[in-house]
């Protein structure tokens, strides 16, 4: 079966055996790799929490593509991709902070945000927290019930967003954070985003932007955000993209893309720079 349903229950099993395993080899963790900076790591739990999404899903949904961080796409014929964050937030892991999560999406269609479906999703965070959604199902954390219905306006908001591992991104970024804290109550860097939009579904964050997001941080959170009635898009109102990725309540939404635009955000993200 490939019902949203049953699709979250898939997403909710691995992405519990993905966490029990990072959590448990925590204290052996240690960097691997580097990406696109000295500074953003792979540790070896990374690869062998990817290891264990993918292994398991081979069992569980075999005919079904995959789109992961750390490896390889592996191609499906069912129409369904898993995309896979295995450690969301490693530079938290490796000193041992507790914001971090293994995230595990299903999406229909071509795996691009502008073009799937997010059907289901599981992010299962470092404090021990399972938050899912299943597409027009509802959002839950640990198996309760997750709704929104209300927000400060944007002077009460309190922000999280995320800075880029290239020096000169974030030097930017930091320039957006400083013209945006005249207009919030105040904002937070937790350094993981699918927690930070999570946290934004259960309303212990108002509001979320970050620039440079790819599909994997956010394809499961973004699911729990909008079930939970969260509006989540990019800077143009459309699906979030590298370019910007915009997490607040309908009526509080367009107000803080346009201070963010104030500030400069839609300059502030160019996917050609070194």
């Amino acid at each position: 079966m490939s019902s949203p349903e049953s699709l979250m229950q898939v997403a909710r099993t691995v992405a519990t055996e993905a966490a029990s395993l990072i959590i448990d080899g925590r204290a052996r963790a240690e960097v691997a790799a580097t990406k696109s900076s000295p500074i953003d790591i792979v540790t070896q739990m990374d690869l062998a929490a990817e290891r264990l999404l993918r292994d398991r899903l081979a069992e569980l949904r075999p005919d079904d593509a995959i789109l992961g961080e750390e490896g390889d796409d592996s191609p499906g014929t069912s129409g369904i991709t898993w995309v896979l964050d295995p450690i969301d937030g490693t530079v938290n892991y490796l000193y041992g902070l507790p914001h971090f999560a293994v995230s595990v999406a299903a999406v229909a269609g071509e795996p691009t945000p502008q073009t799937w479906t997010a059907l289901a999703g599981a992010v299962h965070d470092g404090s021990g927290v399972l938050w899912s959604a299943s597409r027009d199902g509802g959002a839950w954390r640990n198996g309760e019930p997750l709704v929104r219905t209300d927000a400060p306006g944007l002077d009460g908001t309190l922000l999280a967003t995320g800075f880029q591992y290239v020096a000169q991104r974030r030097v930017r970024q930091g320039e957006i954070v400083t013209s945006m804290l005249g207009r919030v109550r105040d904002i937070r860097r937790l350094g993981a985003a699918a927690v930070d939009l999570c946290l934004v579904a259960a309303g212990h964050l108002d509001a979320y932007y970050e620039h440079g997001l790819h599909p994997w941080d956010f394809a499961a959170a973004a699911l729990i955000a909008e079930e939970a009635g969260v509006r989540v898009a990019g800077i143009d109102g459309g699906a979030p993209d590298e370019r910007l990725t915009i997490a607040a309540m309908p009526d509080v939404w367009e107000q803080l893309r346009d201070a963010l635009l104030e500030a400069g955000a839609a300059r502030s993200w160019d996917a050609s720079e070194a």
